[in-house]
């Protein structure tokens, strides 16, 4: 990928949205103190959720060399069933609703791996803290994340839509919880 008027990425590291439309908006070349290690940035922001992204090459028109923020990729250390699921959740970021559900069914399917099968997900996560797995906090955001799934699964009318901040909030926390023991 070259340092061009558009940026080209598979997804766009903010609504994960594929192929976006990345349109520089402010190019601009910066040297370390002695003068040297010339970079020339490219400030470009994605037309379907705004998000900037910087992105800087050694001319113009060259490889990109590094752009931020990178794009989330999920741990292969992660089993199957849950890395598919954040998967799926990180690539629907753009529909939240969608992406809050499937994160939920990462946690889900993380607990399960983890060997705590027996009864519902609410059940479920109160063993997980009565056996030290997850702290009492994360517990408490564990069950936030079961009602947030649980408003969009049956569609409760008394419910608001998630936004992408809130899909993130729940895909972040599913991401964590694969880093307790």
């Amino acid at each position: 990928m070259n340092l061009t008027g558009n940026l080209k990425l598979s997804r766009c590291p903010h609504c994960s949205v594929a192929s976006p439309l990345l349109n520089i908006k402010e190019y601009f070349q910066t040297r370390d103190e002695a003068n040297l290690n010339l970079r020339i940035w490219g400030i470009y922001i994605c037309t379907s959720c705004g998000g900037v992204i910087t992105a800087w090459a050694h001319n113009s028109g060259q490889t990109v060399q590094e752009f931020f923020p990178e794009i989330q990729l999920i741990s292969e250390d992660i089993p199957e069933i849950p890395r598919t699921y954040l998967q799926q959740a990180y690539s629907s970021f753009h529909a939240p609703a969608g992406a809050v559900m499937l994160a939920a069914s990462a946690v889900d399917s993380m607990l399960k791996h983890k060997g705590l099968t027996d009864g519902s997900l609410y059940s479920r996560i109160k063993k997980a803290c009565e056996l030290h797995i997850i702290t009492d906090d994360m517990a408490q955001w564990a069950h936030e994340v079961r009602l947030d799934a649980n408003d969009q699964r049956h569609a409760d009318q008394n419910a608001s839509l998630p936004s992408q901040s809130d899909a993130k909030r729940v895909f972040d926390f599913a991401l964590s919880l694969n880093n307790c023991s």
